[in-house]
């Protein structure tokens, strides 16, 4: 990181917590990096983010431009077949290990289930699709990540969103700047929960006091059950392709081949073929 752009985005974010009675300026995409991120903190300022949670977690930031290759090639997983796509994820091993969670957190997820009506193992599935059960959930600042896709043009509204989304959750007190790494699009935690779906359904289910889907098995899974039953997911009612949870689990991701694999993961858990 260059010298001169530390001076440079300290002063932009300086005079961002200067200007904040003033109206907000739009961050206009592309073009000079810090020049953005004066007009970004002036936004998230203007949306309730307090001025300790914009200094500490924007300043010194730089593009990443790993993350923006990465999101020019993110297609090329999706574009397997159903087939190809889980006999690499859907494993003997997978399944011997996913079952032995099931067991180890049994009283979570009899609580879980009857709480929000989904069953341990689509749970399960979910969890090791997303990150090999807690293994890997990402190595990337989250907060560069975002404002690097903010700053680019190709989705900045979306991405705009999802750092506001981000140091909101900072503000909240469940996660420092520090401890915001992930994947390159910005998802967090166990089951990947992109900043805005974080804020929206992340649950406090072992009681510290803190929505915490990085290190807490509890508050990971009754977080991804609360999101799912917050698009409907029906207790009791099967998950397979051409049901109405199914049609709950395109909304956690829109791959119709991963959430064939989910559906298809969580019967081989539950002990189906």
């Amino acid at each position: 990181m260059r010298p001169l752009r530390n001076v440079i985005a300290t002063s932009a974010l300086a005079l961002a917590c200067a200007v904040v009675a003033a109206p907000a300026l739009a961050a206009a995409c592309g073009g000079n990096f810090d020049v953005w991120l004066q007009g970004f903190a002036q936004e998230a300022a203007a949306q309730g983010v307090s001025q300790r949670t914009i200094s500490s977690a924007l300043a010194g930031l730089s593009p990443d431009p790993r993350v923006l290759s990465l999101d020019r090639t993110q297609h090329a997983t999706f574009g397997q077949s159903f087939e190809q796509f889980s006999a690499k994820r859907v494993t003997a091993y997978s399944v011997e290990k996913g079952q032995s969670l099931m067991k180890r957190y049994a009283p979570v997820f009899n609580r879980i289930e009857q709480q929000y009506g989904v069953p341990g193992p689509v749970l399960v599935a979910i969890w090791g699709l997303e990150s090999g059960f807690g293994t890997f959930t990402g190595n990337l600042s989250t907060i560069r990540s975002l404002a690097t896709l903010a700053h680019d043009c190709r989705r900045s509204e979306k991405f705009t969103e999802e750092l506001v989304a981000a140091l909101k959750i900072i503000d909240r007190g469940d996660l420092s700047p520090a401890e915001m790494h992930g994947a390159w699009a910005g998802e967090l935690g166990q089951t990947q929960f992109l900043p805005s779906s974080y804020l929206k359904f992340a649950v406090d289910y072992d009681g510290n006091g803190k929505r915490d889907l990085i290190r807490s098995a509890p508050d990971v899974l009754a977080s991804t059950a609360n999101y799912l039953k917050g698009y409907g997911w029906r207790k009791g009612q099967p998950w397979g392709e051409g049901s109405a949870n199914f049609q709950v689990l395109l909304e956690w991701n829109k791959s119709e081949v991963y959430s064939k694999t989910v559906a298809y993961f969580a019967t081989r858990l539950a002990g189906g073929q």
